[in-house]
């Protein structure tokens, strides 16, 4: 598990940024955390490190939104979902496969994404800062997830 605090939503959108760095096709990430914790912010960072220029919104009433960059990202939020099995239905870890797929309210639907993926925590402190967890599942392991503290 790697620890990082983000004192701001831009240093939030940072950490985004500086995580698609290490992507590759197919990789799924998975964001847990209250409403307001960051989510979308962080999802919009990964984005931008995507090369998406389009502005990143939360996908909350249409339940998946894509985007063109560098490789395509897939921006999901699961919770309006009433079951795992409707996030099956929808087929989007196939959908996504030669791209990113971020999936907000994830852990709601880990047992349907691959063994490998990033589970990412986010919570607000008390002053308002983001204190963010990952935790790499399968060979996430062996990713240099360290490089993103600064």
């Amino acid at each position: 598990m790697i620890e990082l605090v983000c004192p701001t939503v831009a240093e939030t959108m940072a950490l985004g940024r500086r995580l698609a760095s290490l992507l590759h096709s197919g990789d799924v990430i998975l964001l847990s955390g209250d409403l307001g914790s960051g989510k979308t912010a962080f999802a919009s960072g990964i984005a931008e490190g995507l090369g998406v220029e389009e502005r990143v919104t939360s996908p909350s009433f249409v339940i998946v939104r894509t985007y063109t960059g560098l490789m395509p990202f897939t921006h999901v939020d699961v919770y309006r979902l009433q079951s795992s099995g409707e996030f099956e239905d929808l087929e989007l870890v196939e959908y996504a496969a030669d791209g990113v797929l971020v999936i907000e309210w994830g852990p709601a639907v880990a047992a349907s994404v691959p063994r490998d993926h990033l589970l990412v925590t986010l919570e607000v402190a008390a002053d308002d800062r983001r204190e963010i967890s990952l935790f790499p599942k399968g060979t996430w392991r062996s990713r240099p997830l360290q490089e993103l503290q600064l």
